[in-house]
Parts: C-alpha cells; sequence; structure tokens
C-alpha cells in the first residue's frame, strides 16, 4: 500500500529526508510506533467486521499520509490500510467516514480508483485539500451552523446504498473544535461534536452496518485546548460506541 521504499526509509532513517517526511525528528522507534498506530486500526476494522458490531481503537488513522511519503506526523495510512484487510477478509464495499478539521488527501490518493472503498470526508480546514469524483464526497465547513447539517445530508445521500456496505470506518477528529488552534472552527463546541458522534454511530446502527473507529485531531499546545478538555472530547466518541454496541448486541 505505501511504497516499499518508503517504509524502508522510515525503518532505517536512510534516507533521512523521506524518513523524516511525515514532519517528525527520525528515531529507531519511529517505524514501529507507526506500525502499532496502523495495526490498532486494522485490529478494529477486523474485529468489528467480523463481529458486525462495533470495535475501535485509541490510534490515529493517520489519514495524511500516502504513496510515497508522509506528511503532518502522519506515517503510515491507518485507514486504507484497514479498509483494505477488510476487503482481504470477505468484506465486499467499506465506507471511511473522515471527521478530522483536516481533508484526508492522503487517503484519497491511496484509495485512487478502487471502488470498494468510498470516502466521505467532512472538514472544517481546507488543509491537505483534494479534487473529489463520484462517489467520494468532500466538504470545508465554512461556519459552524452547516457542521451537522452537511454530514447528515452526505449520510441521507448513501441511505440507498447502505446494504452495500460491509463496514464502516470513522474518523472521529477533535480537532474541529473551537478551542483547537490547528482547524478549530468557532461555534463547535462540546456540545456539536457530541451531536456528531450521535448522528455517525447511530447512522450505522440502523442499517446494521459494523463500525471501526479511530480517534485523531485535537492540538494541546495551545492553552485554550487543554489535555483534560481533549480527553474529554475524545471520551464522547467511546461513550457513543458503547451505546451503540449494546444496541448492536440486541
Amino acid at each position: 500500500m505505501h511504497d516499499p521504499a518508503y517504509i524502508e526509509a522510515v525503518r532505517a532513517g536512510d534516507p533521512l529526508a523521506l524518513a523524516e517526511s511525515p514532519d517528525l525528528r527520525w528515531q529507531p522507534g519511529l517505524a514501529d510506533a507507526a506500525a502499532a498506530a496502523a495495526a490498532g486500526m486494522v485490529a478494529a476494522a477486523l474485529t468489528a467486521f467480523r463481529s458486525q458490531a462495533v470495535a475501535g481503537s485509541l490510534s490515529s488513522g493517520q489519514h495524511h499520509a500516502g504513496f510515497a511519503a508522509g506528511t503532518a506526523y502522519n506515517v503510515f495510512n491507518g485507514l486504507v490500510l484497514a479498509a483494505r484487510k477488510a476487503l482481504q477478509d470477505g468484506a465486499r464495499r467499506v465506507l471511511i467516514i473522515d471527521c478530522d478539521a483536516h481533508c484526508g488527501g492522503g487517503t484519497s490518493a491511496l484509495i485512487g480508483a478502487d471502488d470498494r472503498i468510498w470516502h466521505l470526508d467532512v472538514a472544517t480546514h481546507p488543509f491537505d485539500g483534494y479534487t473529489t469524483a463520484a462517489p467520494h464526497t468532500l466538504d470545508v465547513i465554512r461556519v459552524a451552523r452547516d457542521y451537522l447539517p452537511t454530514l447528515r445530508a452526505r449520510l441521507d445521500g448513501l441511505a440507498h446504498q447502505r446494504e452495500s456496505f460491509d463496514l464502516c470506518l470513522y474518523y472521529a477528529g477533535m480537532d474541529p473544535h473551537e478551542d483547537c488552534h490547528h482547524g478549530g472552527l468557532a461555534g463547535i463546541d462540546r456540545l456539536l461534536l457530541e451531536a456528531r458522534e450521535r448522528i455517525v454511530f447511530d447512522w450505522c446502527r440502523e442499517f446494521r452496518i459494523p463500525l471501526a473507529f479511530g480517534v485523531g485531531g485535537g492540538n494541546v499546545s495551545m492553552p485554550a485546548l487543554t489535555r483534560s478538555l481533549l480527553v474529554g472530547l475524545h471520551r464522547l466518541t467511546v461513550q457513543a460506541a458503547v451505546r451503540a454496541a449494546a444496541e448492536y448486541f440486541r
């Protein structure tokens, strides 16, 4: 899925410029750490698909990582790797819902013309933007009042395809929050993000689509977004998953 030359550079640190293309200083443990994060998404995807329910990973989907290089602290693209592993495991079609603040350009590039993976991307910042072609969609939201209606509309537009999705991978970024300096949008607060989680998990539960989530986004380098606030936002995803999981098994 990634260029073998890039993987080897991350593993060995040579060439250094390529190894550090994710904007991370290379050190010997980088490849193992990045692989573990991607493996978390893969494990969540396979668990959700095989159990026909809900699973998750507390690792990032790494949606900026492309074929031949990483970028923006993203090394290996766990979302696409998880989708491809699920397809190998018997899934016919996988839906990726990306609600990180930034666009998932690496994911889009890696999917390419593979019509077994559909990509629904709702962002609040144009970083890593890309041109879409049906059936994929990218929306960059400029005002908070459009955020949830846009997400609902995109999901409603996929309702007629619901039976063709054997798995949904949900990238639950919390950097759209208004206190996040990198991608946050004024008016997107905790209550709005909590509603977002309900929308995604309820949609998958309604149509009995197994769901695997990963967490991402949120930069605690700015005083307004404290570590405790960010952890609380990520807990919204976990809580929504727990509620949905109880419904799946009824």
